[in-house]
């Protein structure tokens, strides 16, 4: 991936640091590859990441959503005795450190691990008060009967 001077952008904008800093980092990110995942969209407003984690127990497992960063760790301890018959080593069981930032309002529901396959549950639950609402339209004499109100 090509690498781009962000630089002059910089220079001529407000507020727009984040954006740039997630650009930066995004080339970064793609050349970690352990453990392969998924995003999946499962409903409207709801998504799941699965992560292919054979080898893996809950145990060894941490998951932890802070502000709007997931974060996803793997620690397995090697067993000494177990390493020395093993002739070929195809399945990988190294520490990893997984990072995906996540939307505004978006939230984890619940993880289960299945057959070597983590799933996290993701929903974005917009709040009441940032959803679109139907403004009502009154005829021009129903604002006018509200101000001629009689006097007594």
């Amino acid at each position: 991936m090509r690498h781009f001077d962000l630089s002059p952008l910089y220079r001529t904008t407000v507020g727009f640091d984040r954006l740039f800093s997630l650009l930066d980092n995004a080339g970064n990110e793609a050349n970690a590859g352990y453990p392969p995942y998924n995003i999946e969209l499962t409903g409207d407003n709801a998504y799941r990441i699965t992560m292919a984690v054979a080898g893996f127990s809950k145990e060894d497992l941490s998951i932890e959503a802070k502000e709007s960063i997931l974060v996803v760790q793997g620690d397995k301890a090697e067993d000494e005795a177990e390493e020395a018959r093993i002739l070929h080593r195809g399945i990988a069981a190294r520490a990893f450190e997984r990072r995906f930032r996540l939307a505004d309002h978006v939230e984890v529901r619940g993880a289960s691990l299945n057959n070597g396959l983590l799933h996290i549950d993701l929903v974005r639950e917009i709040p009441e008060a940032m959803k679109p609402r139907r403004i009502n339209i009154r005829n021009g004499s129903e604002t006018e009967k509200q101000i001629e109100a009689p006097a007594a």
